[in-house]
C-alpha cells in the first residue's frame, strides 16, 4: 500500500513537472516546481516531490547550503558517516556547505519538501539499493 498519495496532488504548492533536467541524479521519478527564480537573489527555492522509493544521489553543495522544509509524506535524509533520519511533514533539515548527503522518499510513501538552495551542487554516486531497502522507520 502506498501512503500519502495526496502529495502527488501538491499539498501546499503545485507538484510541478517531471524533473527530467535532473533525472540522471535520481533513482525513481521526482517532480520539480520552481517557486522563486529571481536573478538578483542567489538562492533557489523549489517544491520537490518524490514518488515512493525515489531518492537523489549523494551530493554536496559547494559555497552554499541547502534547507529542506518537509511539507508532506515520509522520507529520509542522511549525511555521510551519520545514520539516516526519518522525515515527516513539519521536519526541517539544514545542510551546511561541503556536507555530503542525500534525501528522498520512503519506499512506501510519496514525499515532498521545499528546497532552499545556494551554491553549486556536485552530484555523486547513487544511494545503494540494497542498503536503502533495509532502512527502517
Amino acid at each position: 500500500m502506498t501512503k500519502h498519495e495526496e502529495v502527488k496532488n501538491g499539498v501546499i504548492f503545485p507538484i510541478g513537472e517531471k524533473n527530467d533536467a535532473f533525472a540522471q541524479y535520481f533513482i525513481g521519478q521526482s517532480y520539480l516546481q520552481g517557486l522563486i527564480s529571481d536573478p538578483e537573489i542567489n538562492v533557489g527555492v523549489a517544491n520537490v516531490t518524490f514518488e515512493p522509493g525515489c531518492r537523489n544521489n549523494w551530493h554536496i553543495h559547494h559555497e552554499g547550503f541547502q534547507l529542506l522544509l518537509v511539507t508532506g509524506g515520509e522520507g529520509w535524509y542522511q549525511e555521510e558517516d551519520q545514520p539516516a533520519q526519518f522525515l515527516k511533514a513539519g521536519d526541517v533539515i539544514v545542510t551546511h556547505d561541503g556536507v555530503k548527503h542525500w534525501h528522498g522518499a520512503a519506499q512506501d510513501s510519496w514525499f515532498e519538501h521545499i528546497a532552499i538552495t545556494a551554491g553549486t551542487p556536485e552530484w555523486l554516486e547513487p544511494v545503494n539499493d540494497e542498503w536503502y531497502e533495509k532502512l527502517e522507520k
